[in-house]
């Protein structure tokens, strides 16, 4: 593909000159499933620490152009679930069919956010990195790679309850499950769907020692917490 070809040339290019330098910069990634904080913190983190982020959304939506036509619904479940709303969405799939499609499109973006992720290294960036695409393992395998250069916190949830009666009264723009969703028993779906692909977040985030932040109450204290978790040397 052109995009991965153009990168990893950057990437190779300057790859020996930055493990033969010591540049004091640090990438950090936030990941955790959807509507649990994750763009909030790093708006936050961002303004406190002058860091430039950006998701991880903006990411695929780069890289989906390039992709084979005939594996895109392959590639991009997620995308390839959508319907006219989230009523229609969770009558037609389980919670754990979209969990899993979720997975499937977090990893389609490993390449592309391990490629940018190194070249703002190299070029010696401090930059926030934010989504559900940043899995424990992606996160791990960059850590592995950048041991001294990567920082990252999971955030989730695990009460359904809370979580559909603190939606109800989101006041986000344009917020995907308000606009999307009419019928109360969706509401409760789309918890269990968040809740449970929050599991996986902290299974997978056990296996590798990462930190994981429930964000069930509190939340701007959380948000604060998380701000100088990785702001901390």
């Amino acid at each position: 593909m052109f995009f991965e070809r153009r990168l990893n040339v950057k990437v190779n290019r300057y790859l020996n000159t930055y493990l033969n330098t010591n540049i004091e910069n640090m990438i950090y990634l936030i990941g955790g499933p959807p509507k649990c904080g994750k763009t909030t913190l790093a708006k936050t983190f961002s303004k406190s620490a002058g860091i430039p982020w950006v998701s991880t959304d903006t990411l695929q939506c780069v890289i989906q152009p390039y992709m084979d036509k005939e594996t895109l619904s392959e590639k991009f479940p997620t995308s390839a679930q959508r319907c006219k709303d989230n009523d229609e969405k969770y009558s037609k799939y389980s919670t754990q069919e979209i969990v899993d499609a979720y997975k499937i499109q977090a990893e389609t973006a490993y390449q592309a956010i391990e490629m940018f992720v190194e070249c703002e290294i190299v070029d010696g960036n401090d930059y926030i990195v934010e989504g559900y695409h940043i899995e424990p393992e992606l996160a791990e395998k960059l850590k592995s790679k950048f041991p001294d250069k990567i920082k990252n916190i999971f955030l989730v949830k695990s009460d359904t309850d809370k979580f559909v009666a603190d939606i109800k009264k989101s006041t986000t723009p344009n917020d995907w499950i308000i606009a999307r969703t009419h019928d109360d028993e969706t509401f409760s779906k789309i918890a269990e769907m968040i809740c449970e692909y929050g599991n996986y977040f902290k299974t997978e985030s056990e296996k590798y020692g990462f930190d994981v932040l429930n964000m069930d109450d509190d939340f701007e204290i959380k948000i604060q917490e998380a701000v100088d978790y990785l702001m901390r040397k």
